[in-house]
């Protein structure tokens, strides 16, 4: 490769080779980010102890909604908590609260639970559930 003064030619180009090898190592590097991204992604938000799944949901007047969910755990014989929901026509969030399911002899429990709404809704639905119970929700 020849050399050119820059300030007459301006500065020099990656050669062909060095531009395509910087290409593939980016590539490496935004491929092995995306990897590292889906599976911390996965261990948060995969598969859990505990899967709430909505069984269904009935409104009651104009600012409540009584939900009802399924709620099945690896270890029935720990409590857990899960959130349920409230939502409007528009898909706002307009109610939420949290349910404690106590310890069961039954892998799968259903529970049901009455939301407070702020507007009008239409659907309840289930936010998620976890094994983290907060400790206003344990029995004293």
């Amino acid at each position: 490769m020849i050399e050119r003064p820059e300030a007459r030619y301006g500065r020099q180009r990656l050669a062909g080779s060095s531009r395509r090898r910087l290409i593939a190592v980016l590539f490496v590097v935004i491929v092995a980010a995306g990897v590292a991204l889906a599976l911390v992604a996965y261990q948060r938000l995969g598969t859990g102890e505990v899967k709430g799944d909505l069984g269904g949901y009935r409104l009651v007047g104009a600012d409540g909604v009584e939900v009802t969910i399924s709620v099945t755990r690896e270890d029935p014989s720990r409590p857990v908590v899960c959130i349920v929901r409230a939502r409007s026509v528009d898909g706002a969030e307009v109610g939420r609260r949290e349910i404690l399911v106590p310890p069961s002899t039954a892998e799968t429990v259903q529970v049901s639970a009455m939301v407070k709404a702020t507007r009008a809704p239409v659907v309840g639905d289930v936010y998620g559930c976890g094994t983290d119970v907060p400790g206003y929700l344990r029995a004293p």
